[in-house]
């Protein structure tokens, strides 16, 4: 994407929005660290959501550097953990209440890119492992660098992955996949990804930007309106039944056809 107004930068993660405001990418700028991740971070991710103006309609997640993002910094399982955050000792000591409540303010970074109002592209390269791979899930779609690897490597430290990756895996790659993919920490590489349903496309590495920026005017090209009331039908199918589903359809399309009439609310 080329530079435009930087909304947000900082905690490694800076915002931009492009294309007359249509258009924003969220990069994460640690590439020394490999992205990795902390609260702080989540904390920048959320904030970043909340700075989208209402005029964009995509949404690229992107990694600087060779890796999209090693998952969680390694300084989150030393006693001390990170300056002024709570310790996961700390945080296990808590009350049930206080724990659940902390890791909801997390999972908020890893919700928001699933909102109808836009769609998220995640712009895969190197490494996504453990709340890497699960930031990756978190967007609606994701382009990937030949070099992709995929890993959720929670189980190995005795953890499960809590942000927001586990329904997303399952609804792409089914129940068997996921669980094998999770309980063993395995890689998945970008050819995998691409055959099981991880990932929509494959590029050289080299191609990544190309790809992303052809995926976002391809998406551009449509009415905003139809593809907000496209994705909220997709998103809700799983949900309902087969009849639900239809009458969700002739519900969407009713509103199209007024709006398009110029009979629309």
């Amino acid at each position: 994407m080329t530079a435009g107004k930087t909304l947000l930068d900082q905690d490694g993660v800076q915002l931009t929005v492009d294309h007359a405001d249509a258009v924003a990418t969220v990069t994460l700028t640690n590439p020394a660290k490999r992205n990795a991740q902390s609260p702080a971070l989540w904390r920048a991710l959320t904030e970043a959501g909340r700075l989208l103006p209402g005029s964009v309609r995509v949404v690229v997640l992107r990694g600087e550097g060779k890796s999209f993002s090693a998952g969680l910094d390694r300084q989150a399982f030393t006693p001390e953990g990170f300056d002024g955050e709570p310790s996961f000792l700390d945080l296990a000591r808590g009350s049930d209440e206080a724990l659940d409540a902390e890791i909801a303010t997390y999972q908020e970074a890893f919700t928001w890119w699933r909102r109808n109002d836009i769609v998220s592209i995640a712009a895969v390269q190197g490494h996504a492992i453990g709340a890497g791979f699960q930031l990756a899930l978190g967007c609606d779609v994701r382009v990937c660098a030949d070099d992709a690897q995929f890993a959720m490597r929670e189980t190995s430290l005795g953890l499960v992955p809590d942000l927001g990756g586990t329904h997303p895996l399952v609804s792409l790659v089914g129940y068997a996949r996921a669980l094998e993919i999770c309980a063993t920490g395995r890689f998945v590489g970008a050819d995998e990804a691409e055959r099981v349903g991880l990932a929509n496309l494959v590029v050289p590495a080299a191609e990544l930007g190309a790809a992303v920026e052809d995926l976002t005017a391809a998406l551009l090209a449509a009415p905003r309106d139809a593809v907000v009331e496209t994705k909220a039908l997709l998103r809700g199918a799983v949900e309902r039944t087969y009849e639900e589903q239809r009458i969700a359809e002739r519900a969407a399309q009713a509103r199209r056809l007024r709006d398009l009439a110029g009979l629309g609310e």
